[in-house]
């Protein structure tokens, strides 16, 4: 089978697409034909050498669809798939197939097609254990999302919202952000100053914050005394600070997720609890570009360049 393969860290130029053997799944295993996959900024940082997991050489690719060719019961289903150590510590979903433990497959909605189904893993996922599982959003409270406009922030809104949840949008040149109620465009002023506009002086009750680095410190102050804060990831300087002294006066939480250590039975059970969102068209996938296979080198280095307009999907005849 065709897949691609990182031999070495890099930029997107060391990846090949090789011939290799088809993978051989184990005992709790599932062979699925890929049909699609996404890709994911995780997927460059992979590829850069910024997971200290990974083992090269390695097939990289988080979030998948397909149909699965071998494993017990699922045989003939259509699936989609996320995470469990997928190109880090295993071959991932950028070939042809991949074999993943059947704990992580889930049915793919009626509603999606294979491109949309590939794409909801990675973000989704994160998004609901940043939401639901960490910060513990409930209906009626106010939850500022910074970065709202990337695959994760889209995510977080929908699921906030379809929690019954308040939402503003923080992102850079944001005077709207779909699905929220509210948005500020963090390069128009001080964060905490417009958060605290928005929520009658009271700052929000949590926040997602998707950006960290220098979005971090303003997000921490935009929230209200006991309130909490998620971070998935810091973009630039990974070090940060913030006036500690304020941090425990205002009884604050801080939260982190991490994507990549979510485990097989973490992965069903949010694939599950989020199933009915899509079937219900409450919760919808983002933007996409088909890319075919052999064209896979040049969509990452679309996105490691930032100029991927969409999310960029694998699809394969």
């Amino acid at each position: 089978m065709k897949a691609l393969r990182i031999r070495k860290f890099g930029s997107p130029s060391v990846l090949a697409i090789e011939e290799i053997d088809k993978p051989q799944p184990a005992k709790g295993e599932a062979l699925v034909q890929v049909k699609a996959a996404a890709i994911n900024p995780s997927d460059v940082k992979n590829v850069s050498g910024s997971f200290r997991a990974t083992t090269l050489p390695r097939t990289p690719g988080r979030d998948f669809a397909g149909i699965v060719v071998e494993g017990q019961e699922l045989e003939g289903a259509e699936v989609w798939g996320t995470g469990a150590g997928l190109g880090i510590v295993r071959d991932g979903a950028h070939a042809e197939y991949v074999a993943v433990p059947i704990e992580i497959l889930c049915r793919k909605p009626a509603n999606l097609s294979m491109e949309e189904a590939a794409v909801i893993g990675v973000p989704f996922t994160t998004a609901w254990a940043a939401l639901v599982r960490a910060a513990k959003v409930q209906a009626g409270e106010t939850i500022l999302i910074v970065g709202a406009r990337g695959a994760v922030g889209q995510a977080a809104t929908q699921i906030a919202k379809w929690q019954g949840a308040r939402v503003i949008g923080a992102d850079r040149g944001a005077e709207a952000i779909p699905g929220a109620d509210a948005a500020i465009d963090v390069g128009a002023g001080e964060l905490r100053d417009r958060a605290l506009e928005k929520t009658d002086g009271k700052g929000v009750d949590a926040v997602l914050d998707t950006v960290g680095g220098p979005m971090f410190e303003p997000s921490l102050r935009s929230l209200r005394r006991g309130g909490r804060q998620v971070v998935i990831t810091s973009t630039g300087e990974r070090r940060v600070s913030f006036d500690l002294v304020d941090f425990y006066h205002n009884s604050l939480h801080l939260i982190g997720v991490d994507s990549v250590q979510f485990t097989p039975t973490d992965v069903r059970k949010m694939a599950s609890a989020l199933l009915p969102g899509f079937e219900s068209n409450a919760l919808k996938p983002p933007a996409i570009e088909a890319v075919p296979f052999a064209k896979a080198i040049k969509a990452y280095e679309r996105i490691a360049g930032g100029q991927a307009k969409a999310k960029q999907v694998l699809t394969f005849s």
